[in-house]
């Protein structure tokens, strides 16, 4: 089954659910009108659906390489890049002044994620280059801004994120990557970086790398850590991408899957760089283009559930097998229509989560928005691995069959889950420096959902009173956590984020049976009924702390 971008699926949530009204309401946004979304939306879908979903098994099948130190990407790519950089699709959210469309991160998300279902391969290259444009807008001086974001916007440079090192992992404040003050105010910059997305290209004229390293009066750890631009050839005078850089691609990773997407290590050589805001304050500039890319990595789990379920759907309704149902299809056995239920109702909840989370950052709501962040990546991406398996299962045989195409899905978004900080790092931050704040975020939006519930009683009352009372139970496993040492709030951090998941998907779900139509209000009592009682197991567990941890390294290996 092809995939077709969700357009009316985001034209429901952003009309109904995720309360998008309040930012076309904003002065900053006010030109984000219905009919303007509209067309956005349907322009954003037709390009996923004919020119970058057929990528999809082209990736798969004819792999990025490196071929005497020039990467080559795989066919159409180049071409489908160019489909994406004539639209306008990177610089969607980018200021006006440089060439972008000013458009709400909300509207960006959800074209990002219908990307993600077409080619995550693909669309993994725009995402790179939309945070690093971000990053520059916060924290480049006007004259770096001025020569890179107009290039970086129409897509005739790529950008990339330059953290990870051999010895480092999330570790960053281990790197040793140096960089060394020259006589015309740049910087030499020398290390090696790995997990570099998108590291190079054979289609852009020039690949601009933001790289993390330490000058020579830099203390140890984060502290002494500093952003640097260094791009692969050198802009001369006019502005062009000049002579080469000493920099380079020393190979590509072999990995599971995402084969359409180059992953490069990359050394420099005294490269050439340009100290992106203050000496020293290089974590801080980076982590503006790492939330910028945690949104988007929850986007690329979303979609991926969304094409795993569609193309679970359209082998279920073909395939024939058993006596069940009028047309003998295996969609009307019980088993798998309760497979395909769970990918259709976990795909809505973790989607409108992430739409919820960038509203907030469009309102300028800034501690909704940290607060939903880390849940949004989390619940994103392990949706995005869960229902990719599910629709293997639903194929049954053929799914572990590679020509159906259905296990590329859960090759492809596997490591989701991993990249841009773990999904144990996000609850981590979730209990720790996001609850600074005495869980004040947290119970707000718990208010909000109880709000919701009461409101919803006299139309739906059974699922109004369930995602009420899953939302005091969580307000009361919230309370006990933010008095908790922060050992025990990272003991239970991984339950708490997937409970408070569990609960906002109620949430959303229960919104959707309001709006009247038959078929949603069954979803949602699908998902009320099955899937959110989870959260009370979860919410429980968070309460063991770290004394369920005191298992052994010696009791592992026993």
């Amino acid at each position: 089954m092809p995939y077709r971008a969700p357009v009316s699926e985001f034209r429901f949530l952003l009309n109904h659910v995720v309360g998008f009204d309040r930012v076309a309401a904003t002065e900053q946004f006010a030109d984000a009108t219905p009919d303007m979304v509209d067309a956005i939306l349907t322009e954003a879908g037709r390009l996923c659906d004919e020119v970058i979903a057929p990528l999809q098994r082209v990736g798969d099948t004819q792999p990025a390489r490196l071929e005497n130190g020039v990467v080559r990407t795989p066919p159409g790519f180049g071409e489908a890049f160019a489909a994406i950089a004539e639209g306008g699709w990177i610089g969607m959210s980018a200021s006006t002044e440089a060439g972008g469309m000013g458009l709400p991160l909300t509207l960006t998300t959800a074209v990002n994620d219908m990307m993600s279902g077409a080619c995550l391969a693909m669309q993994l290259n725009p995402l790179m280059s939309q945070g690093q444009i971000e990053a520059l807008e916060a924290h480049a001086s006007d004259e770096m801004k001025a020569l890179y974001l107009p290039k970086l916007i129409s897509g005739e440079w790529c950008g990339t994120m330059n953290l990870t090192e051999p010895q480092a992992g999330s570790d960053v404040g281990a790197l040793r990557t140096r960089a060394e003050p020259l006589d015309d105010g740049t910087y030499a910059v020398s290390g090696q970086k790995i997990y570099i997305t998108w590291g190079d290209n054979d289609f852009a004229e020039n690949i601009c790398h933001l790289v993390l390293a330490r000058l020579p009066d830099g203390a140890p750890g984060t502290k002494g850590i500093s952003l640097f631009l260094v791009p692969k050839f050198i802009p001369d005078a006019q502005g062009n991408a000049g002579e080469r850089n000493a920099v380079r691609v020393v190979s590509l990773e072999h990995k599971l899957g995402l084969h359409g997407s180059p992953t490069a290590v990359m050394e420099y050589e005294r490269a050439k760089g340009w100290l992106v805001g203050e000496p020293h304050g290089g974590m801080a500039a980076m982590f503006t283009m790492m939330n910028n890319a945690r949104l988007g990595v929850a986007t690329q789990g979303i979609g991926v559930a969304e094409a795993a379920f569609q193309h679970a759907l359209g082998y279920a309704v073909d395939r024939k097998q058993g006596k069940a149902g009028g047309t003998g299809a295996i969609v009307e056995h019980a088993d798998v229509k309760r497979m395909l239920a769970t990918m259709k109702a976990e795909t809505y909840a973790a989607r409108a989560i992430a739409l919820m989370c960038a509203v907030a950052i469009d309102l300028g709501a800034g501690a909704r928005a940290a607060l939903l962040t880390p849940i949004a990546k989390a619940f994103g991406t392990d949706t995005g691995v869960e229902m990719a398996s599910v629709g293997i299962q639903v194929h049954g045989g053929m799914g572990y069959v590679e020509e159906t195409g259905a296990a590329q899905f859960l090759r492809d978004v596997r490591v989701t889950t991993i990249y841009e900080g773990t999904n144990g790092i996000q609850a981590m931050d979730l209990v720790g420096r996001k609850m600074k704040d005495g869980g004040e975020a947290a119970f707000a939006l718990i208010d909000e959902i109880c709000e919701g519930a009461e409101a919803a009683k006299a139309q739906h009352p059974a699922l109004a009173d369930a995602v009420y009372d899953a939302a005091e139970t969580l307000r009361e496993v919230t309370e006990a956590l933010v008095a908790a040492p922060v050992a025990d709030r990272f003991a239970g951090a991984v339950p708490y984020l997937r409970g408070f998941a569990r609960v906002l998907g109620g949430h959303a779900h229960l919104a959707a049976a309001m709006q009247g139509d038959a078929g949603r209000a069954r979803l949602a009592a699908f998902y009320v009924g099955t899937l959110l009682p989870e959260h009370s197991a979860l919410l429980a567990a968070v309460g063991a702390g770290e004394s369920a941890l005191s298992v052994t390294a010696g009791d592992l290996a026993a």
